[in-house]
């Protein structure tokens, strides 16, 4: 924590980065990627308020991400949001400009313009040997003030992210399972509506 407020401390951590371009040109070399992931949110106190679980398939600017009774389905262009509970799906377009953090983006170099970072030391996590990496946003106006990040040493890959946002609670996202290299079908990631009878379309584009 006491990173964000080190007078001058506006250098990155060239030992952080090192790892951070690891993770980047790993997840570069993969041409698919499909990953089980769990998301909780605890409160200030630390007290768990949910827990969730969700997959995601990637490949290349494409992704699908299947979450709490939500789907959404992105080609490269078109975003899909499909929420179960009110059979609505809304369509707007992918602006790659506008600072939407992708999945791509968390798995790759989101970090480089948008935070300061600093490694923090390594932790043993059973067979597991995690770095973690300390990051606060340039943009001080953002919702959140510190993000931890775990990655896996051996494998190059991140383990968690951890969110401390400025109201006090903390979500964090697990990766339980990663596979590269699966095939996937262009289909996997666009809306069928078809397949939703009655849906709801909010045509956004």
């Amino acid at each position: 924590m006491a990173f964000g407020v080190i007078a001058g401390a506006q250098k990155n951590d060239p030992e952080a980065k090192k790892i951070l371009d690891g993770v980047s040109t790993k997840f570069k070399s993969f041409k698919t990627v499909q990953a089980s992931f769990t998301y909780s949110v605890e409160n200030a106190d630390g007290k768990s308020l949910s827990t969730k679980k969700g997959t995601v398939s990637m490949k290349g600017t494409k992704y699908r991400v299947s979450f709490n009774g939500q789907e959404i389905y992105c080609d490269g262009t078109t975003v899909w949001n499909y929420d179960k509970l009110s059979n609505e799906v809304t369509v707007s377009k992918l602006d790659a400009a506008s600072g939407t953090i992708t999945p791509q983006k968390l798995f790759t170099n989101f970090y480089d313009k948008d935070f300061l970072y600093t490694l923090n030391g390594t932790k043993k996590l059973g067979n597991k040997t995690l770095q973690e990496i300390q990051m606060t946003p340039t943009d001080k106006g953002k919702p959140f003030h510190t993000v931890y990040l775990l990655v896996d040493k051996n494998s190059k890959t991140i383990y968690s992210t951890k969110v401390l946002e400025k109201t006090g609670d903390r979500y964090s996202y697990t990766v339980n399972s990663l596979k590269s290299n699966q095939p996937m079908d262009d289909k996997l990631f666009v809306f069928d509506k078809s397949k939703y009878p009655g849906v709801e379309v909010v045509d956004l584009q």
